[in-house]
């Protein structure tokens, strides 16, 4: 599978990066036919603390699938979105 991560007007460092090309390593083991995965990693300008954006679009043959989540952390948005994903592929897949 082919990861771009994309971190948006900030330097992503390297556990961050490990972290999100992992949590989408895993979506292989529900299905093995994804091709593609496209991430950006944004810091919004806001008043609260849940202001870390991680949007996802993954590519299955066929069909494209999408996830955006907002927390306080990448690495929590990150695992909702893996979450979200993880469900697509799921009924993609059924």
């Amino acid at each position: 599978m082919q990861i771009q991560i994309h971190s948006i007007h900030f330097d992503a460092d390297k556990t961050l990066l490990d972290f999100v090309t992992a949590k989408l390593q895993k979506l292989l083991t529900f299905n093995g036919e994804l091709q593609t995965c496209e991430v950006f990693l944004r810091v919004e300008k806001s008043d609260t603390r849940e202001n870390k954006v991680v949007e996802v679009k993954a590519h299955l043959p066929g069909k494209d699938l999408f996830a955006k989540r907002r927390a306080v952390s990448f690495e929590a948005a990150m695992d909702e979105v893996h979450e979200a994903l993880r469900r697509q592929v799921m009924k993609a897949h059924a």
